[in-house]
């Protein structure tokens, strides 16, 4: 055969092979040439540079986030802080506040930036565009991805529309005649619990009181006192999933695994709890409960646009599953911040008899000197020193002293740092509180700096209790209002002594801070009359 003329433009197969696969040539020609480096490595010297390059990169990358921010010069390898992280302890917490406005940890693959002024703090609440609330890494598998926590934007602010009325005035009213009957059924545990005069623990006791309290208040008479029973008894595994560092994955038999099975349980119960509401309130019947005020509002807003042409509901209709899941954000925001907020209250009272008697004094008077009469709004009105003595104990010991978000994109939080995409940050609340260029001394307790004349009610950029921006928590005005009752009623009618130790004033974190030693105290039954009379 004679070979094709050279005008055909032909070439050899292999030339053409090299020349339309130029990569694939240098990888096979790269491969041969590490085969013969590798040649006598051994699989333990292998897999020995992997962990070193992966630790350098590990490091690196910490260093590069860091920047000029205050933290560890070098990360522990993968880990870092977790450990301390654990078991965190508030004076470690306070350490990283005093130690630069901006500071920062880096946690297996989470990098986090702590944000210590109220100017700092108050700049990451008020930017949506950068940041979303995330509380931690496990929190949307146990919360549920779609909760109304996470959303921001235009779907953010159309669910706080549906909520807005169900703490309005009219709504706080509905409230009240429920959280006083479960504060007579838990003050008369109380006085059981330690009738033979030992001291105990009452910190799971406020626990309990307060997840009853939440839970009439939220759903009504549709959950059965079985669930609220197990809920109250159950409800600490799923704070303890949800504690700031923990593995971000749910495995079998640990914290977070717990803790879905529980809020699997809370969930479904909240469900069928709307499921009956609805009948009820499509039925006419009044609403007694956070669920029925909502549910009835649906219906409302629905029917003042029926029949008219191009209007629409001012509320959209809720499915069960998102009544559900908001429904228990709430729980989840009140149960444990009300917990240590009362916690603390009962314990400072009984360390200021001089507080506590000021305050019997003002409740028997807003009742016109009859201790039995029934809590109603106009009286918690009057309770001018009761209001002060809880935002103080709020200021004093803030219930929640972080809150994480996340950055959705790379965020200059300062003209000096970026944050970068992915990363947390956490604006906290202690230092703007304990300010002492805003309030006088303010490591004491000292509720006469909320009445007239007081620096506190003007240091208004400072009061981050219950933080600020789009997410500001929707039910401060009920959390302030059912603090104010119940440590009003109980100064009626319970005498309490506390029984301190040398940890009572060390501060506990778990989610929320409590004292150290769960807060031992003992009760005995006050006839108000009597007390007055004498």
């Amino acid at each position: 055969m004679n070979a094709p003329p050279a005008s055909s433009g032909f070439q050899s197969p292999s030339a053409v092979h090299s020349a339309e696969m130029p990569f694939q040539t240098l990888i096979n020609g790269m491969s041969g040439t590490i085969g013969k480096s590798l040649e006598g490595v051994s699989t333990w010297q292998v897999l020995l540079a992997l962990v070193l390059v992966t630790v350098t990169y590990d490091q690196f990358k910490y260093i590069y986030n860091k920047g000029s921010i205050a933290g560890d010069k070098f990360k522990i390898p993968f880990m870092g802080p977790f450990m301390q992280s654990v078991n965190p302890k508030f004076e470690e917490y306070s350490a990283k506040w005093a130690s630069g406005p901006l500071s920062c940890v880096s946690v297996f693959h989470k990098f986090v930036v702590i944000a210590s002024t109220r100017d700092l703090a108050r700049k990451v609440f008020n930017s949506p565009a950068y940041v979303s609330p995330c509380v931690v890494d496990v929190a949307k598998k146990i919360l549920r991805p779609e909760n109304w926590v996470f959303l921001d934007g235009r779907k953010h602010v159309e669910y706080r529309k549906g909520l807005n009325n169900l703490f309005n005035r009219k709504a706080l009213a509905m409230y009240l005649p429920g959280q006083e009957a479960i504060y007579d059924t838990y003050f008369k545990q109380f006085l059981e619990y330690t009738k033979d005069g030992k001291p105990r623990q009452y910190m799971g006791a406020f626990r309990d009181i307060n997840c009853a309290v939440s839970l009439r208040t939220f759903c009504g008479h549709w959950i059965s006192d079985e669930a609220v029973a197990d809920i109250s008894e159950n409800y600490y595994k799923i704070t303890a999933a949800l504690e700031l560092v923990n593995f971000p994955i749910i495995i079998p038999f640990t914290k977070t695994w717990y803790g879905k099975k529980c809020a699997d349980f809370v969930l479904g119960t909240f469900a069928d709890c709307a499921r009956k509401s609805r009948v009820a309130m499509a039925a006419g019947q009044e609403p007694t409960c956070t669920m029925d005020q909502w549910i009835k509002s649906m219906i409302d807003s629905k029917a003042e646009v029926e029949g008219v042409e191009g209007k629409k509901s001012q509320i959209r209709d809720f499915s069960d599953h998102e009544i559900s899941m908001t429904i228990f954000t709430f729980l989840f925001a009140s149960q444990d911040a009300s917990s240590s907020a009362s916690t603390w209250q009962f314990q400072i009272l009984a360390n200021r008899p001089d507080v506590l008697e000021k305050v019997r004094e003002e409740q028997l008077r807003v009742r016109g000197g009859d201790p039995y009469k029934r809590l109603d709004l106009d009286m918690i009105d009057q309770m001018v020193y009761t209001r002060a003595v809880v935002k103080e104990q709020l200021r004093y010991r803030p219930p929640v002293i972080m809150v994480p978000y996340e950055c959705k994109k790379s965020f200059n939080v300062t003209p000096e740092y970026r944050v970068p995409k992915g990363a947390m940050i956490i604006p906290t609340t202690y230092p703007a509180l304990h300010d002492p260029e805003v309030y006088v001394d303010p490591e004491s307790f000292n509720p006469d700096r909320w009445l007239d004349g007081g620096e506190a009610e003007a240091a208004h950029k400072n009061w981050l209790v219950f933080g600020t921006g789009p997410h500001v928590c929707l039910g401060q005005h009920y959390a302030i209002m059912n603090f104010m009752a119940m440590i009003g009623k109980a100064s009626l009618f319970l005498d309490w002594e506390h029984h301190p130790t040398e940890k009572s004033e060390e501060i506990k974190v778990f989610a929320t801070i409590f004292p150290q030693d769960d807060c031992y105290l003992t009760f005995t039954e006050r006839l108000p009359l009597e007390k007055a009379a004498n």
